[in-house]
């Protein structure tokens, strides 16, 4: 098939990492490039999903859409996370199946990696341990995806894959304190207290724990690469091939956006999981994506983003 001349429906495409997901795919030359919107389809509901393949007739689905947070909204939402996360992409997959799509990429989430992962995270260490417990019900809910997939693929001859993106950052991230994920938590930490004089910044954990980190335009090629190219089972992490802890992540960002003030370390709140960083050697031997953005490059571009949102 011309892959360019296919209908493609991308879950999520208005959201933060939909948006460049869409924008690639247009780049492209993918001229029915169809944008799910929540407004339009609750994809938490069957009817809204079988609706929408008899609308779009999709030949390719990319789904993207997720309930997710950081720390303290994954412990507050444990429920919600697991119900809609389960049942959106159960039901997708189901419809697709139904339908006889061509393709179903599933965008999985590190959150499915047992919480003590031998670093670097290999794909076969998926099922070794539970996840840690403040995103284990995120996690799992979209771990059984790929369950779901594999088995669709065994007994149907459904051609679904399955991509784990690390930690995404960029510009268009999200900035709310109560969903917000660090790297935009600890940007708008720090750019409003320059702006309002504050003499200090409280931060969550020890900062002890390690993150690895994918600019967003990366992770959406990476996704749109294993879209085009990439037709087995096994799943397929996408990253940046490094990890940084939380104390030096904070410290860059200080450096970056020009806070003086004191940083304060509130112990009494969670790290998460210990550490995270993903071995991206299977992505690049199977459809050659390698991320291009360094991390400061990255994050310099997220700060000015914000900072011209906060202007506006």
């Amino acid at each position: 098939m011309k892959w360019n001349q296919q209908t493609i429906a991308v879950t999520g495409g208005a959201g933060f990492l939909g948006q460049k997901v869409v924008e690639q795919l247009e780049k492209k030359g993918c001229k029915n490039v169809f944008v799910v919107r929540r407004k339009d389809y609750d994809l938490r509901k069957q009817s809204a999903v079988k609706r929408l393949y008899k609308n779009v007739r999709p030949d390719i689905v990319i789904h993207l859409a997720a309930s997710v947070g950081g720390i303290g909204a994954n412990r507050d939402n444990p429920g919600k996370f697991l119900y809609e996360n389960l049942i959106m992409g159960t039901e997708l997959l189901e419809q697709a199946r139904v339908n006889h799509i061509h393709k179903f990429v599933t965008v999985g989430t590190i959150c499915a990696y047992p919480k003590f992962t031998p670093v670097p995270f290999k794909e076969e260490d998926l099922w070794i341990g539970y996840p840690e417990e403040t995103n284990a019900p995120y996690g799992l809910a979209k771990k059984i995806l790929l369950v779901q997939s594999q088995a669709y693929r065994q007994q149907y001859g459904l051609n679904a894959v399955y991509v784990l993106p690390v930690n995404l950052y960029g510009p268009g991230d999200n900035f709310d304190p109560s969903s917000s994920h660090v790297i935009p938590a600890l940007i708008k930490k720090c750019i409003d207290a320059r702006r309002n004089g504050d003499d200090s910044i409280v931060v969550w954990g020890t900062g002890k724990a390690t993150r690895e980190f994918l600019y967003v335009d990366d992770a959406a090629r990476g996704i749109i690469m294993a879209a085009q190219k990439y037709d087995k089972s096994d799943p397929v992490n996408i990253g940046a091939g490094f990890e940084i802890s939380i104390f030096d992540l904070v410290n860059l960002i200080v450096q970056l956006t020009g806070f003086k003030g004191d940083v304060i370390w509130d112990k009494s709140k969670p790290d998460g999981q210990p550490r995270r960083c993903l071995d991206t050697t299977r992505a690049r031997e199977e459809f050659g994506f390698v991320a291009r953005t360094s991390f400061e490059t990255g994050l310099k571009r997220t700060i000015k983003w914000y900072k011209q949102q906060d202007v506006a």
